[in-house]
Order: structure tokens, then sequence, then C-alpha cells
């Protein structure tokens, strides 16, 4: 029998609304408990070592229903 962890992270995945990711949470049969945006960055092309913010990225943590 194979089982499930408690806990289980699901990315929003580029082109994926938030309601296609719940619905995925869902269908593995998770239940929404914790919403996170998490800032990506990216290195500048010139030499200046400096950051550029490149996207938003949206993280659920599911809990196993």
């Amino acid at each position: 029998m194979d089982k499930k962890p408690k806990k289980k992270k699901f990315e929003v995945q580029p082109g994926e609304s938030l309601s296609d990711c719940l619905k995925r949470m869902d269908e593995e049969g998770y239940l929404p408990v914790r919403r996170r945006e998490e800032p990506v960055f990216i290195e500048s092309k010139d030499k200046s070592k400096k950051y550029e913010h490149h996207e938003q990225r949206i993280v659920f943590e599911g809990k196993l229903k």
C-alpha cells in the first residue's frame, strides 16, 4: 500500500491559474492550508552583481484530507 505524505507543496505552474492548481490539489486528496508567494530573482547581465526581480512564484501547502 502506497502511503501519501501528510503535507505536500503545490506550485502554480506557468500557464496554470490558481483555481487549476487548487483543483489539482483536490484531485490528489489535499486541502490548502497555506499560500506563500516567493520572489524569484535573477542576476543582472552586467558585472554589477545586482539582482532583479524576475517573477513571483505562488506555492500552496496542502494537508491530506
